[in-house]
């Protein structure tokens, strides 16, 4: 099976593999937007509606899905409003004809308002409680946020890849290579703790009883702030109003470095250079070129151009500060 081989990967074979764990599949199959993975929405004869993960394969080992399920049921034990996998007999991960999979209760909600300023203030006391938990233990399979694996191998992807116009070639590697000098000069962190790892508002459902997580599939160990600044939006001045009360709830929870404020635009840098190298990566993937078709044309990549221009400028600003 390679990485990218989701052919096999019939209705039957997914239905069979959920009845596998002891569940009765009466309905169909809902698929629900997910791009690494394949997720499934479906109710058994007690009309309970479930949704199934079936796990790219090789992407993570069954050591590193298990280490986030258990990320995941650990902060579920502390009361977090978590969507952790379902137990069967004591076990969250299963494998059903080369397949990993698991399976979650379905929750709902509406997305979160990424500038409305209670429910960031709500988000902050969230995300600090989940910081007071995970600070507590390391992960041991997960890894860590690096220059390496964002900057220096996604950028060998890029060029493996072929995608970039001959025309481009030059101004984007220059700048892509102006952007990855200066990541690597600024990301220092100075400690690193267990994270959701990507907190934007997909990830994120709200409902009457405030926010809950339905995707923990990116935790791995970094400094705090990955967890806040893609909440973050608009000019510097909205973003630091926007930091603020972020902090103003966190911090009941949780003290917080603000030395981590400096790492903010090279985090940035790096996701925007890893998402490039994960389009390119994942190309063959037929979902990919379904729902990304905007990808590997001309436009798109005289636009990154653009954007990494963009970000050397950010890279190059003071840090953000506190409001006084």
């Amino acid at each position: 099976m390679s990485v990218f081989d989701f052919t096999s990967l019939s209705p039957d074979l997914i239905i069979d593999g959920i009845e596998s764990v002891g569940l009765q599949v009466d309905s169909g199959l809902l698929a629900l937007n997910s791009y690494e993975n394949r997720v499934y929405q479906f109710h058994d004869e007690q009309r309970i509606k479930y949704v199934t993960k079936f796990y790219r394969p090789h992407r993570w080992s069954v050591k590193q899905i298990q280490e986030e399920h258990d990320f995941s049921l650990e902060l579920q034990d502390h009361e977090l409003p978590v969507v952790a996998p379902l137990l069967f007999n004591g076990q969250s991960l299963f494998e059903y004809e080369g397949y990993p999979f698991a399976i979650y209760p379905c929750k709902g909600g509406r997305i979160f308002e990424v500038d409305n300023l209670d429910q960031l203030e709500w988000m902050g006391r969230f995300i600090g409680r989940i910081h007071a938990v995970s600070r507590q233990q390391v992960f041991n399979y997960r890894p860590s946020y690096s220059t390496d694996e964002s900057l220096i191998q996604a950028r060998d992807i890029i060029v493996q890849s072929g995608f970039i116009p001959d025309y481009l070639t030059t101004p984007f590697f220059t700048i892509l290579d102006q952007v990855i000098d200066l990541t690597q000069q600024q990301y220092q962190p100075q400690s690193a703790i267990r994270l959701h790892g990507d907190c934007h508002a997909g990830n994120i459902l709200w409902t009457d009883d405030g926010p809950h997580f339905v995707d923990l599939d990116d935790s791995r160990m970094g400094p705090a702030i990955q967890d806040l600044w893609m909440m973050l939006s608009g000019d510097r001045q909205q973003q630091t109003l926007q930091l603020d009360t972020l902090l103003q709830g966190y911090e009941e929870f949780c003290t917080f470095d603000t030395r981590e404020f400096a790492l903010i635009e090279p985090l940035r840098a790096m996701r925007v250079v890893n998402y490039m190298a994960w389009l390119c990566k994942r190309w063959q993937d037929p979902a990919f070129t379904h729902s990304f078709p905007w990808f590997n044309t001309a436009k798109y990549w005289e636009e990154q151009v653009l954007m990494l221009k963009e970000q050397v400028s950010a890279l190059q600003q003071a840090p953000l500060t506190l409001m006084p």
